[in-house]
């Protein structure tokens, strides 16, 4: 995953289409976030996460997810516990 920046105006992906333009004094706009005047480093951090997302997707496709289902699961589910976690669970009893 790399952002690249082009000519101080311009910056891309090599993961996803989505890009940042330069609009002057410091500030930037990224094609999904419309509207949203950025600094440089949130629209690289944007940019960033767009990568992530495309990973993401794919992840998700290899296990019979959408993207969405893929989040939604990891962030709701509980994790099993752990050693820790089931060691105190046995000293609590």
């Amino acid at each position: 995953m790399a952002v690249h920046l082009v000519d101080r105006s311009l910056m891309t992906s090599d993961q996803t289409l989505h890009q940042a333009r330069s609009v002057g004094t410091g500030g930037w706009v990224v094609s999904f976030l419309p509207g949203r005047t950025l600094t440089l480093e949130q629209a690289t951090a944007a940019l960033q996460a767009a990568e992530a997302v495309a990973a993401l997707r794919a992840l998700a496709g290899r296990v019979g997810l959408t993207t969405l289902e893929a989040v939604g699961l990891a962030t709701q589910e509980p994790p099993w516990p752990g050693r820790a976690e089931r060691r105190r669970r046995r000293l609590e009893r």
